[in-house]
């Protein structure tokens, strides 16, 4: 049975480690779309703060489970970006794009 059970926590380990490595240095902007340009999409985090991503022509857009383009992108969506760090800006590698609009905030 411990050999078993060392044969899981290994995997588990394995796995695990694996997922920490699948974004690396990816950090994940989260929040509002408020402005779309060519080479860059503004969002607007939980948080208030505005961040802009620049977008390349390999940056992948997803729509739930579809594949979508820039175009797909409208002010007013909720969006996760993953994006890599270059120098000051980062660098969106995918940008996913929300079924619905953002909701407004309650008073």
């Amino acid at each position: 049975m411990s050999r078993k059970w060392a044969f899981v926590v290994m995997v588990a380990a394995l796995f695990l480690t694996a997922m920490a490595f699948a974004h690396g240095d990816e950090q994940h902007v989260m929040g509002k779309v408020i402005k779309v340009e060519d080479a860059s999409i503004t969002v607007k985090t939980k948080d208030g703060v505005v961040k802009a991503v620049m977008v390349t022509p390999s940056t992948k857009y997803m729509k739930g489970e579809a594949a979508a383009t820039q175009k797909d992108l409208k002010v007013g969506d909720r969006v996760v970006i993953h994006a890599v760090p270059m120098g000051d800006m980062l660098h969106a590698t995918e940008v996913k794009i929300g079924r619905g609009p953002a909701p407004e905030p309650q008073r």
